[in-house]
């Protein structure tokens, strides 16, 4: 009798995560799907004048890369690029004015002293650099990048290409990261997956909808609307101040735009699980609204959603019911089905589909630990800046 309940109720867990992965693949957006790529456009009649916007904090590591590319870039119109060395002690700023010596887009490096009390991240940085856009006064747009993003020689101009053609106040790409190391091949291309499955990119440019996001690595603003918006000031209290980016913009009014990136790629390293764990653990809790209750139900979805197919499928095989056995074994095929195509766009095996429930696992196991270093009163933390706790500045 205990053996028939215990069978049952795994058919009916097999039989739910099932379902969810159904819905999931066919209803969520296809969220899954690597196609959604830099809009349909044609050259405008006048490039109009850019500022690319650089919040940078000991960045020395990275900055060889990525800085020559902004300066590097081919557009026909104008542009210049503001560095913002947000307090480093590796010597970002002198390297960036070294840099600059080599020749391309003009570059200027400033500071923007100690954060004023109730910004979060970057954001205090991104400030100063649009402040001082506005003072030069003729910047139509403003491409937020991060130090570590390194562009193609025409990213600029097929972004603003993009806006103009199609009309739009904000257009982002999710610069494709750097996937050598194992941890890495395990755990950055499901980072991506994972936001977009919370936040499937067809959803994000529909006109008019409620899902809105962005790519902070790469997000190109037409200031006039970023100024209708009160940004960033509006939003200094954000944590995933991307995502809180485009839903202001949104808000305002702007259309918005976002998807994967053919011509920018990050050159920041992540060779081992504890700098992706906190890659992750900083800002997931943040993403939950600081909820127990969302954190609760995050946790059972994920398990419902991930670990219970291969969970349904073990106890199937050892019960011997294949009924069982092959719900889990089905939700499963599903899941692993809707991971390939990320696997493809980041040139990885396939056989690490059927590993994401193990990926799945250790996001897990990130959130909770996220909300644990958030009740210990460590908040968030951006380069070595703790912000969201108790009495944090």
């Amino acid at each position: 009798m205990r053996q028939t309940a215990g069978v049952g109720a795994t058919e009916w867990i097999g039989a739910g995560s099932l379902a969810a992965w159904v819905w999931l693949a066919l209803g969520q957006g296809f969220f899954w799907r690597t196609d959604v790529r830099l809009p349909a456009r044609d050259d405008p009649e006048r490039w109009p004048p850019v500022a690319v916007v650089v919040p940078a904090r000991d960045e020395a590591a990275v900055l060889p890369v990525s800085l020559p590319s902004l300066l590097a870039q081919k557009y026909p119109g104008r542009a210049e690029v503001i560095l913002v060395d947000d307090g480093s002690t590796d010597g970002t700023g002198e390297l960036a004015r070294e840099l600059a010596g080599r020749g391309g887009l003009p570059l200027t490096v400033t500071a923007p002293g100690e954060p004023e009390p109730g910004w979060t991240g970057k954001l205090w940085a991104v400030r100063h650099g649009m402040a001082l856009v506005r003072e030069r006064g003729d910047a139509e747009y403003v491409l937020l990048t991060d130090a570590d993003i390194a562009h193609a020689p025409d990213s600029l101009r097929e972004l603003v290409a993009a806006a103009r053609s199609a009309e739009l106040d904000l257009v982002s790409q999710m610069a494709r990261l750097r996937v050598v190391s194992f941890w890495e091949r395990l755990i950055v291309p499901a980072f991506v997956y994972f936001f977009a499955q919370l936040y499937p990119f067809r959803w994000v440019n529909r006109p008019g909808a409620r899902t809105a996001a962005a790519a902070g690595g790469c997000v190109l603003l037409r200031r006039a609307v970023a100024e209708r918006a009160g940004l960033p000031d509006s939003i200094r209290h954000a944590v995933i101040d991307d995502v809180t980016l485009a839903r202001a913009v949104r808000r305002a009014g702007g259309r918005i735009w976002l998807g994967l990136g053919d011509r920018v790629e990050s050159v920041r390293p992540y060779a081992g699980l504890g700098t992706l764990w906190r890659m992750v653990s900083r800002s997931a809790y943040a993403q939950l609204r600081h909820n127990p209750l969302l954190l609760a139900g995050t946790v059972a979805g994920l398990a419902l959603v991930y670990l219970a197919p291969p969970a349904a499928l073990a106890a199937g095989l050892a019960a011997g019911s294949a009924t069982t056995a092959a719900l889990g074994g089905a939700a499963w095929a599903v899941m692993a089905g809707t991971y390939l195509p990320m696997l493809r766009y980041y040139g990885q095996p396939l056989w690490l589909a059927p590993l994401l429930p193990c990926t799945a696992l250790l996001y897990l196991l990130m959130t909770v630990d996220s909300a644990v270093q958030h009740y210990r009163g460590r908040g968030a933390a951006w380069k070595g800046r703790t912000y969201g706790a108790p009495g944090a500045s």
